[in-house]
């Protein structure tokens, strides 16, 4: 499904500054991965690779067999629309369209009939709980229902994988341990893989596997020891 083999990424310095440092990653259909780091560890940079919105300096990264750094940016384009869904710690929804509106976004773009883009629309609405608010606007949606709608426009479409960034970071306590599971038990049923970067241990708990950036790679969580008396 998606593979990252040995990936290193630099930005421009003097000296560059080494972000990602041969990271390795096999993610399989149906799989969630959830990516772990403190801010500024590289966690989005290597969602923005896995996404082919930027290249690696070194190593390889291959989606659905095609290797991302070697397609042009129409190609890319392309297969971040058809195959790929995204969730945003910042929901991005438009705040003049309603929820439903929202939700159809990616099958207008992909030029789905507009009978077949009203049944999957609905479809999606249902599958995250607001089949009954299809017709309201952001304004009156609560952060949660926000982040919902934006979950279900990222599987409108039936994507092969889902990138989600920090979905629960604008979300409280309550809401975002809701989020996750529902984010999970809605990409199961569509054998969606996905990758989750957060610093949140509690955001992660949902993965099925927990894996740390480290500036040596990807290692595997292994939470604090509790502290005893």
């Amino acid at each position: 499904m998606l593979t990252l083999s040995n990936v290193i990424k630099r930005y421009p310095g003097h000296p560059p500054r080494t972000v990602l440092n041969g990271v390795s990653l096999e993610l399989r259909e149906g799989e969630c991965v959830a990516i772990m780091g403190e801010s500024g560890s590289g966690k989005s940079t290597l969602l923005n690779l896995a996404a082919g919105l930027d290249k690696p300096d070194g190593g390889r990264i291959v989606f659905d067999g095609a290797d991302l750094a070697a397609l042009d940016d129409d190609g890319a384009t392309l297969l971040r629309r058809t195959r790929m869904g995204f969730v945003f710690q910042a929901f991005h929804v438009l705040p003049n369209l309603s929820a439903a509106q929202n939700v159809a976004l990616p099958l207008w773009l992909n030029g789905v009939p507009a009978a077949d883009l009203t049944v999957r629309v609905k479809a999606a609405l249902a599958s995250v709980g607001l089949d009954d608010r299809a017709n309201t606007l952001p304004r009156e949606l609560s952060g949660g229902e926000l982040q919902r709608i934006a979950i279900a426009r990222a599987l409108v479409h039936r994507p092969s994988l889902v990138l989600a960034d920090e979905p629960t970071g604008n979300l409280d306590h309550d809401t975002a341990t809701r989020i996750l599971p529902l984010l999970r038990d809605v990409t199961r049923e569509s054998r969606a893989a996905v990758l989750l970067v957060t610093h949140s241990a509690a955001a992660a708990a949902s993965a099925d596997r927990v894996l740390r950036l480290t500036r040596d790679g990807l290692a595997p969580y292994a939470p604090p020891l509790e502290r005893t008396l």
